[in-house]
């Protein structure tokens, strides 16, 4: 029995950065954002848009479009939850309706926590086929006004619908994990932007890319060759580069080339986003799916990662017509409703975002009608709506 994913949703909030306009600013080489860190815009949240509006935005994508009572289980990877107790995902579970049987919470690991949730649902899946699974990465990448990692900053969600027959990639049977206890990146319960060791953090990236990489290949008994792509969690882009470039090293002309040129469809959407931590591998994958010319058939190689750290390795092969559950349009449009900000109105909404608004006021949405957003705080329980 095969089993993988069957949908995607994807969503981004309705205000962005350019990076020309940002680096400018900083005064730095406009070059240093778009080609040595390789991103150009930076979608950005206020107040209105958190986790948990965003996983609910992303799942509504193609909530209409499945058999929701089949739907057993619900698991949110987030590094930017809305409470130290109450799961994000129960908020998700009330907007959309969902039946009260179904099984739901939340899970952490920097950004490798939508990857243990896809792994988690796959396994559930396999013990209950006749059951489906809802897997949601959301989150607000935050470094700070005028930082070093202030230039990969984002936000945006992603949400997979996980099945038997999947319609879109069926996961593989194996994996290889690598773990390790270090402070590459970190944020304390008293912070409400991270804390990154940028070089350090990279470096771990590539190491703990290159072992779990040559370690799925050795227990698969496979060669690089046999890839069509190779995806990355993405911080920014460049970092994806660097690791694909590690993948290629010795490989024939076509390998190398075929690799390349499916990498640099995996990152269109990452240079238009930017960072979404727990959904940045996937948002890649998606981009891929939308962006690349696989043939049947073909074997995707997915690496992810989560600082702190820990890093995981494994495959899938699309199914025929994949591109008959996608929405490239819906995608297009849903980035080109983002209207530009400003560097000064950038920061505002950045401060502003930073800070819970006063109990009982009112915050009022500027997006497009149907999107959910966060709209206050009663007597501190958080309350979302939709426009």
């Amino acid at each position: 029995m095969q089993v993988g994913i069957d949908k995607i949703g994807f969503f981004t909030p309705n205000k962005y950065v350019d990076m020309v306009d940002l680096a400018n600013a900083r005064n730095e080489d406009p070059n240093k954002y778009l080609i040595g860190i390789g991103q150009r815009k930076m979608s950005v949240a206020d107040q209105t848009q958190d986790a948990v509006s965003m996983g609910i935005n992303a799942t509504l994508r193609y909530w209409n479009k499945i058999e929701q009572d089949k739907v057993g289980l619900l698991v949110f990877g987030t590094e930017s939850s809305v409470d130290q107790s109450k799961s994000a995902s129960l908020f998700v579970k009330t907007a959309l309706k969902m039946k009260p049987e179904v099984r739901t919470f939340e899970v952490k690991e920097a950004c490798f926590g939508l990857t243990a949730a896809l792994m988690i649902a796959r396994d559930f899946v396999r013990v209950h086929p006749e059951q489906t699974a809802i897997v949601i990465g959301s989150d607000i990448a935050r470094y700070g006004i005028k930082t070093p990692g202030e230039v990969t900053q984002g936000a945006g969600a992603i949400s997979m619908l996980i099945k038997s027959e999947p319609k879109i990639l069926a996961l593989n049977d194996g994996h290889s994990a690598y773990s390790q206890d270090i402070n590459d990146f970190w944020r304390p319960n008293d912070h409400s932007t991270a804390l990154v060791e940028g070089k350090y953090s990279t470096q771990v990236y590539l190491d703990f890319f290159k072992k779990t990489f040559d370690a799925y290949k050795e227990e698969k008994g496979w060669n690089t060759q046999y890839f069509s792509a190779i995806i990355y969690h993405l911080p920014f882009t460049k970092q994806g580069l660097k690791a694909n470039r590690i993948a290629i090293e010795d490989q024939d002309e076509r390998t190398a080339e075929r690799l390349m040129t499916n990498f640099d469809a995996s990152k269109q959407f990452s240079m238009q986003v930017g960072n979404i931590y727990t959904a940045s591998l996937y948002m890649s994958l998606l981009s891929l799916l939308e962006n690349a010319e696989l043939s049947h058939n073909a074997l995707i190689g997915l690496f992810s990662y989560g600082s702190g750290a820990m890093a995981e390795f494994y495959s899938g092969n699309v199914i025929d017509n994949y591109q008959r559950q996608l929405d490239p349009e819906g995608d297009q449009a849903l980035l080109d409703r983002r209207s530009k900000l400003s560097i000064a109105e950038y920061e505002k909404i950045f401060n502003e975002a930073l800070e819970l608004p006063a109990d009982g006021q009112e915050l009022v949405s500027d997006d497009e009608a149907g999107y959910w957003y966060f709209a206050c705080t009663k007597n501190h329980v958080r309350i979302y709506k939709q426009k």
